[in-house]
């Protein structure tokens, strides 16, 4: 979108946030004459694909108020979020007991047109995969295994390179001046993807259990406890403080679960897996990792394209990550989840 017509977004937004129960004739003339009318209108339409307003009536008694999805999807812009320090930043410090269990009911995380994208590649790597041996398929989600297990362990602070992870999880040759626990990190990951690929419907429908399961295996021999946690954790770069009572948060996975289980779009289902456990933060350690993996164990479930993740920068991946944190927004995170799945249906299989 251009900076004209971003303004013009920014306009007409304040306005109806502004004045409820608007018509676009009352907005045209809210917001001043630098813009036609036909050209309101039609972004107009663009905020109600994008689910940022809603529309009530019809025809000429049309009025618009601001959607209760809003909040969580407004394009937010990480650079200019992060100019800001971390105790300058206006966010919500704690955790909101609101987003799973009433906020996230009902609305639609991917816009008209993101479906039609996100649709279009699904087909692109069920065509591309309907020819494939299982043999085939299997090799193909070595590579992916491979990348993704070094992608992953890379965003949570692991130094070995790409090929020096290949060594190791083809050849368990370990690399000279690292660390054991970043060898077992690696080698983790690849076994917990064997299981999900030997296991698909494991995590359908997910559940508590299985979630535990899933982190068991990320974490073994690390010196981490299993299971959910009984103490305090604080996460590094933010001023957000997640649950500290084990039975809260039992209950928030539970009510996660629930909102997972009755979605219907596998994209929103693996999406809200990657962000509500690492904002849910139920462990204490390797809440990412196993959002990853059960992300694309949900995917695979469904026979869609699973993600590497290989491409990320883990600066922007944490940086989305914060702002979810932080503003309980989504819009930067669903970014990168829709670059990774193009990516992945163009790069493997």
């Amino acid at each position: 979108m251009t900076k004209s017509g971003s303004l013009l977004v920014g306009a007409i937004v304040d306005y109806i946030n502004n004045h409820p129960n608007c018509s676009s004739k009352q907005i045209h003339d809210g917001i001043g004459p630098e813009w036609s009318y036909a050209t309101v209108k039609r972004f107009i339409q663009v905020l109600l694909s994008d689910n940022l307003i809603v529309a009530l009536g019809k025809g000429k008694g049309t009025k618009y108020e601001i959607s209760r999805s809003y909040e969580l999807l407004i394009p937010i812009d990480p650079d200019k979020y992060f100019q800001k320090e971390i105790d300058e930043r206006e966010i919500k410090t704690d955790f909101n007991l609101s987003l799973i269990s009433d906020q996230l009911k009902g609305i639609s995380l991917f816009s008209d047109q993101e479906h039609a994208f996100l649709d279009q590649l699904q087909s692109t790597f069920k065509k591309n995969t309907e020819g494939l041996a299982p043999q085939e398929f299997k090799r193909e989600f070595e590579r992916l295994a491979i990348d993704l297990s070094w992608k992953s362990s890379q965003i949570e602070g692991n130094t070995y390179s790409l090929l020096e992870t290949e060594r190791l999880l083809k050849e368990q040759e370990t690399a000279s001046g690292k660390t054991k626990d970043e060898a077992t990190m690696l080698l983790n990951h690849k076994a917990a993807l064997d299981f999900i690929l030997e296991h698909p419907k494991y995590i359908q429908p997910l559940s508590l259990a299985g979630i535990e399961d899933i982190h068991s295996l990320l974490i073994k021999d690390l010196n981490v406890a299993r299971n959910i946690r009984k103490r305090r954790v604080g996460i590094t770069g933010t001023n957000y403080r997640p649950l500290d009572n084990e039975f809260q948060i039992r209950e928030s996975l539970q009510s996660m679960c629930a909102l997972i289980n009755g979605r219907n779009d596998i994209f929103e289902k693996a999406l809200m897996v990657l962000v509500l456990i690492s904002y849910i933060q139920p462990f204490e350690d390797g809440n990412k990792r196993t959002g990853r993996i059960i992300s694309n164990a949900v995917l695979m479930n469904y026979q869609y394209c699973p993600l590497s993740f290989r491409t990320v920068d883990p600066i922007d991946y944490k940086k989305a990550m914060l702002i979810f944190y932080e503003r309980n927004n989504i819009s930067v995170f669903k970014k990168i989840f829709m670059e990774q799945f193009e990516f992945a249906v163009k790069t493997y299989f």
